[in-house]
């Protein structure tokens, strides 16, 4: 099912990133997926809800727990990625999820009607965070979960990012900040209204070689509200990633260079 989009300019650099992920499904990406559902502890014939649902990891793992008796509607607004999801569902048999191709901030449920509503890191690439986890306490059933992934305001080189920019008065919006920490997942969380809140910590990161980590940034910047180097020219994009580069080479050890990604994975009841 498709649902009409007027994405902006952001949303639509962040639909072609992911658009060009044409071998999404690896090791990391499922280790960074499944245990979300491990944590729900989900039960046969509950309906649930995944935002952002991608090539359909986490909606998978769940309607294989859900059964027949369940059902699991996943929602993303990129084709590429359902269209992943979809040859991955086939195969395996299942019946009981549908895939809404549809922004995920402009979708509406009905209240009350959802036992856990998942998102896989993609929590962060929604322009209102909050205004998203209000609308998904909404539709949760009493005693129902969010359950959501997301990374640490230190992830993936993003001050080294940030500081490079701002040499050239870029002033980058750290992606990651709004739920950067356990305590800022917990009090947004609470704010909401929602209890119970459980946060598990994983370090997903990894000594690089050098050339690994002097490459590791294109130059891109993923943002929903906004971001200065959209329409730079490919020479402003070169400097930026020269200086990254030096940046890095400072970082050197035995080891490599440490790359940090530490995820948090985070539930809530209402």
């Amino acid at each position: 099912m498709t649902r009409q989009m007027n994405l902006n300019e952001y949303q639509q650099e962040i639909l072609a990133f992911y658009e060009a992920r044409t071998s999404y499904d690896t090791e990391f990406t499922y280790r960074r997926a499944i245990p979300l559902v491990e944590l729900a502890h989900l039960q046969p014939g509950q309906h649930i809800l995944d935002v952002a649902t991608g090539t359909g990891i986490v909606a998978i793992a769940a309607s294989e727990i859900v059964g027949s008796e369940g059902k699991v509607i996943g929602v993303d607004f990129t084709p590429g990625m359902l269209d992943q999801a979809r040859r991955k569902i086939t195969a395996a048999g299942l019946q009981n999820i549908e895939l809404i191709e549809a922004d995920a901030e402009s979708i509406n449920f009905e209240d009350k009607c959802f036992d856990a509503i998942f998102c896989a890191t993609a929590i962060v690439l929604l322009s209102d965070i909050p205004a998203a986890l209000g609308n998904w306490y909404r539709w949760l059933k009493k005693g129902g979960l969010v359950v959501f992934s997301c990374w640490s305001e230190t992830s993936f080189f993003t001050p080294i990012i940030i500081q490079v920019c701002a040499k050239y008065g870029f002033s980058l919006p750290n992606l990651h900040e709004p739920l950067g920490s356990p305590e800022k997942c917990r009090t947004l969380l609470q704010e909401i209204g929602f209890k119970d809140i459980e946060i598990k910590t994983e370090q997903f990161g990894s000594y690089l070689n050098l050339d690994e980590a002097k490459n590791f940034w294109k130059g891109k910047w993923l943002c929903p509200n906004g971001h200065p180097l959209l329409h730079l020219s490919d020479e402003q994009i070169e400097q930026l990633k020269a200086d990254f580069r030096a940046e890095v080479e400072t970082l050197v050890t035995e080891q490599g260079v440490w790359s940090e990604n530490t995820t948090f994975f985070v539930m809530g009841k209402k």
